[in-house]
């Protein structure tokens, strides 16, 4: 990794503080790894066994969150949009991820489809087992991007 990205990477993580320094470290290291293989798997991104283990224990730690992980993004995005002179645009977009689960517990409800009618003439639904992701991204009016 370069210096360049390293700074990178230390700026937007600077205001992100979890639990205690060897998750701090951990993130960091994921956020490196991630970002050297854009769009991949966690088990292709981190390249070997241990490293894959290790991203899926810190995922599913119960003393990480999403909002601890985001807080240095946000803190860096909102540093950027306020440096910014002129109007700030923020576009939203609603993705569905939809999955076939057999206990739609396992993965949550996004709604209840009408699937017509049966034999007897009654009306018959199921039931869209997934999650629903929210995005935004904050632009210039020139296009460029402060996410």
């Amino acid at each position: 990794m370069d210096e360049e990205a390293d700074a990178w990477f230390d700026r937007e993580l600077a205001g992100c503080s979890l639990a205690d320094e060897r998750l701090n470290k951990r993130l960091r290291k994921l956020v490196a790894q991630i970002g050297s293989a854009m769009g991949e798997s966690i088990p292709l991104v981190c390249q070997d066994w241990a490293n894959t283990k290790a991203a899926y224990r810190f995922f599913s730690n119960d003393r990480v969150s999403e909002a601890d992980i985001l807080a240095g993004h946000f803190q860096s995005t909102r540093q950027r949009t306020i440096a910014t002179d002129g109007p700030v645009l923020v576009l939203h977009d609603t993705t569905e991820f939809s999955y076939q689960r057999e206990n739609s517990d396992a993965i949550g409800i996004t709604k209840s489809i009408n699937s017509g009618r049966d034999k007897a003439g009654r009306l018959r639904s199921h039931t869209v087992c997934g999650i629903l992701m929210h995005s935004s991204l904050a632009v210039t009016t020139d296009g460029l991007p402060l996410d």
